[in-house]
């Protein structure tokens, strides 16, 4: 088969399988996989010879791990070096021991046994990554120490390839153990210091000297050059070819051009990467699925099992939630893709029988592609029934001191309420039900409670009934508007102070009650507006005023919407009049008013922001920003 007609069934196999995965809610990493599977030697036989195409899409590995290395910089990285070193030690040689006892007991050799367990204590970095990323858990306390755990198997590579011509006794025989070890460490040494040295005083100076031509293409090749510079010195000192990639992207994180570097490279990384999916779904051998189901099926289940229960326990001392610590375990109890060469290496030198070697690929491509399935499967009913079946252990605040405001979400729009009122010295109590959003807050000062305010029991503890005032910050409208339900039928005094994330959930407030709400996005584009307006010649007074008019008459549509807005036809309708009319005001108002002139209309327009007066002269209460 060409060149040109594998590509086609590559894409071809892609475009079907991945899409269809992602409705199905399985993850597109499941479908790279599926698609490989089907197009390999044991699936249809299109594609006859896998392992180059695996070797080549490694590349997408060393790409995935520089632009990871570009969101973070040297101190982020310092910071983490306790976790690498710490709990990446702990998880690679306990996991790696358990596993090679457990080898012991199978009967296979001692010296097998360890390759195995350590092989087998690796994780695929890409698959991690990817699943983490995708459910945008990365920055999460979980996704850093998985991040951690990750970063130190791929270092652990190194000495893991070294302990195998040791252990088929290639070294005793040439009798230079010591030497055959210290030429490997300084080779890696000269290599390290010649990436972080060429980073941080050769490479960004030829990066300015190619910005300076503007051509982009020209750029797009530097960055490739540098990527695959990195992972060639990284190869020929032995280690990872990722790693250097990582390595390069993080001496580049703090430099002018990361953004336009993880933009060049983006495209690359994202279809090589769905190429090596592909390529492991080819490498399985699913004959020997169908030759010896129940111990391939029985490898699989006990390598996951064990790994995750290590990685889970792990986590407890690290002081993870109990569902970052699920998500942790189940994220990396998988093989890796660096088995592959470990167990080839292997049993290249007689430490590993091939079959043994073929058996244990198959287990790790095979834990690979379960991995996306256990991931959903928690979301979608694990998380749920022990949400129900566990209860919440939510912090008791029955002895927090009382305070005139009671703030639900502490997120970004709560945070910026709680410290304006920390600043006037304004007691308040903050209630977060995502406990990786309290730990991240605790971790910086911030006095917060782990808690749904949803719950009518917690607001009573955190005085509800007492409480002067109420704001309601939460992010999920579905929860805002029963926070609100639940406030205003069990503390009917208590004045509600809510955040509407759009027009929408501003009307489902409303039912429930609210009569004072912000639109989250309202002023900062309103001021925005103007700015834009005064960057176009208009003086500020006069932009002001625009902004003001137009506020105004937006607030008096969404109080004529809300009437109508059950009515999709009649919404529209009101809509595309107001449009009207807003466009008629603003044509009458096409000269420039004097000083006086702005000041005389802007108080007839907004008489106040929280009423409008009706026909009678009487004032009628309104939301005073809406979305």
């Amino acid at each position: 088969m060409s060149i040109l007609n594998e590509v086609a069934v590559f894409l071809i196999a892609a475009v079907i399988s991945v899409p269809l995965f992602k409705r199905l809610g399985l993850g597109a990493i499941l479908g790279y996989l599926a698609a490989g599977a089907i197009i390999g030697p044991s699936g249809l036989g299109l594609i006859r010879d896998p392992e180059d195409i695996l070797h080549f899409s490694e590349f997408g590995i060393v790409l995935f791990l520089f632009i990871v290395g570009l969101e973070l910089q040297p101190a982020r990285l310092w910071a983490l070096r306790r976790s690498v070193f710490g709990l990446g030690l702990a998880q690679v040689l306990l996991t790696g021991i358990l596993l090679a006892g457990v080898g012991v007991l199978l009967g296979l050799p001692v010296k097998t046994a360890i390759i195995a367990g350590l092989g087998l204590s690796l994780s695929s970095t890409a698959i991690a990554l990817q699943l983490l990323g995708e459910r945008q858990q990365l920055t999460a306390r979980h996704g850093r120490e998985s991040f951690a755990i990750l970063l130190f198997q791929d270092l652990a590579v190194i000495p893991l390839l070294a302990l195998i011509p040791l252990l088929s006794g290639q070294q005793e025989a040439t009798g230079s153990t010591g030497q055959g070890l210290l030429l490997p460490i300084l080779k890696v040494a000269a290599v390290l210091v010649a990436v972080v040295v060429g980073g941080r005083y050769l490479v960004r100076p030829v990066f300015r000297l190619i910005a300076s031509t503007r051509m982009q293409e020209i750029f797009t090749a530097t960055t490739l050059l540098v990527v695959v510079g990195a992972a060639l010195l990284m190869e020929f000192a032995g280690i990872s070819p990722a790693l250097g990639a990582f390595l390069a992207g993080v001496l580049l994180a703090d430099s002018e051009y990361r953004h336009e570097l993880e933009a060049d490279i983006e495209p690359f990384k994202g279809l090589l990467l769905g190429l090596f999916f592909i390529a492991v779904g080819m490498s399985m051998n699913l004959r020997l699925v169908v030759q010896r189901p129940l111990v391939i099926i029985g490898c699989v289940l006990g390598l996951m099992v064990l790994k995750a229960g290590v990685l889970f326990w792990l986590g407890r001392p690290m002081g993870l939630m109990l569902q970052g610590r699920r998500i942790m375990a189940l994220a990396l109890a998988q093989g890796g893709e660096f088995a592959f060469v470990l167990f080839g290496v292997a049993a290249s030198a007689g430490v590993m029988d091939r079959g043994l070697s073929e058996l244990l690929v198959v287990v790790v491509s095979l834990s690979m592609a379960v991995t996306p399935l256990l991931l959903a499967l928690h979301d979608a009913v694990i998380n749920r029934l022990l949400q129900r079946a566990v209860p919440v252990e939510y912090d008791r605040i029955e002895d927090a001191e009382q305070q005139p405001v009671l703030i639900a979400g502490f997120g970004r729009y709560g945070q910026i309420i709680g410290r304006v009122l920390n600043m006037l010295d304004i007691g308040f109590t903050a209630l977060e039900v995502s406990p990786q959003q309290v730990d991240f807050l605790r971790r910086y000062g911030n006095k917060i409670y782990y808690g749904d305010a949803s719950r009518v029991e917690l607001l009573r503890s955190a005085g509800a009934d007492r409480a002067k005032l109420f704001v309601l910050a939460i992010d999920d409208p579905d929860t805002s508007v029963r926070t609100a339900e639940l406030v205003r039928h069990n503390f009917p005094d208590l004045p509600i102070y809510a955040r509407a994330r759009n027009r929408a959930h501003a009307y489902r407030l409303l039912d429930a009650g609210v009569k004072v709400l912000n639109r989250e996005t309202l002023l900062s584009s309103l001021d925005m507006a103007a700015h834009v307006l005064e960057g176009l010649g208009i003086d500020e007074a006069r932009a002001r005023a625009i902004v003001e008019r137009f506020r105004v008459h937006d607030e008096e549509l969404l109080s004529k919407q809300y009437a109508v807005y059950m009515d999709e036809e009649q919404l529209v309708q009101t809509a595309q009049q107001a449009r009207e009319e807003l466009r008629s005001l603003f044509e009458q108002d096409n000269q420039p008013r004097s000083q006086a002139q702005l000041q005389e209309e802007a108080p007839r327009d907004a008489k106040s922001p929280d009423s409008t007066e009706g026909s009678d002269g009487s004032h009628q209460p309104r939301p005073p920003h809406l979305t």
